[in-house]
């Protein structure tokens, strides 16, 4: 696995995850909405932050950005269109950036965010590494604050057709409240009821259920399942009309708006 055996979840806030990527003393974050807990793994371990990673304008992933840059000498990078409260190198798709032996491919994944970008961090022998922010969750996705249903979707089919071994580094823990939603909608799905057993134990222990895996996802994510016949079967009932793609995952984002 390589340098993946130096991936930490950092966690911030109620229920963010700094992702932290440490090799030969220098690291590497994604979305630190908080400065602190960066800075504490730094100290404590000895490492350099040379690189910082930012997929979407939300403060909760950009408020540690500027204290992090007085603090050490670390070059920025985030979504090209998005306003951001610090200065960054604006990606887009089809922009790449090299980190330790890493290759990380940037994809413009708008819905969650207008801006929307992930990271696709590769190198030899590894799986591949995915920082989706807030895109995709373990059993779920983002809420649809700046995109619309037709936009996400794409977006989640461009994730979906990474190997299905890549990592899935979500950026909040939200695993098991949407696994409570998952069940509703794919009642039958087995592979769903034993991830949720799974994760209730983690949790349980108190460790995160992150980072998941593509491979999983598709097995158990409805929002990622959204054309299946069980899934729609169960949409059916909730959409009058559906039409199209879009609309059957339009009903399903909207009823896990209003789910409780």
């Amino acid at each position: 696995m390589g340098l993946l055996m130096n991936l930490i979840p950092l966690p911030a806030f109620s229920d963010n995850y700094i992702w932290l990527l440490h090799h030969n003393g220098r690291a590497l974050v994604v979305d630190p909405g908080d400065a602190q807990p960066v800075l504490d793994a730094l100290n404590q371990a000895g490492w350099v932050l040379d690189h910082i990673l930012v997929t979407h304008h939300h403060a909760d992933h950009v408020g540690g950005v500027a204290a992090l840059m007085a603090a050490t000498s670390a070059k920025v990078y985030g979504p090209a269109h998005e306003k951001l409260p610090i200065p960054v190198t604006p990606l887009s798709q089809g922009h790449s950036l090299s980190w330790q032996g890493m290759h990380f491919d940037v994809l413009d994944v708008p819905g969650h965010t207008a801006g929307h970008i992930a990271f696709v961090g590769k190198a030899p022998d590894m799986a591949p590494v995915l920082f989706c922010g807030d895109t995709l969750f373990s059993g779920g996705c983002g809420r649809l604050f700046e995109g619309t249903p037709a936009q996400m979707l794409a977006s989640l089919d461009r994730l979906s057709a990474l190997p299905t071994d890549t990592l899935v580094c979500c950026a909040h823990e939200y695993t098991l409240s949407n696994l409570k939603f998952a069940v509703e909608v794919d009642p039958d799905n087995q592979d769903l009821r034993a991830y949720v057993s799974h994760c209730q134990d983690l949790r349980a222990r108190g460790l995160p259920t992150l980072p998941s895996h593509l491979g999983l996802e598709l097995q158990i994510n409805p929002f990622l399942r959204s054309r299946l016949p069980a899934v729609r079967a169960t949409l059916q009932d909730r959409t009058p009309t559906p039409f199209d793609d879009a609309s059957y995952f339009a009903a399903m984002r909207q009823w896990k708006n209003d789910y409780r």
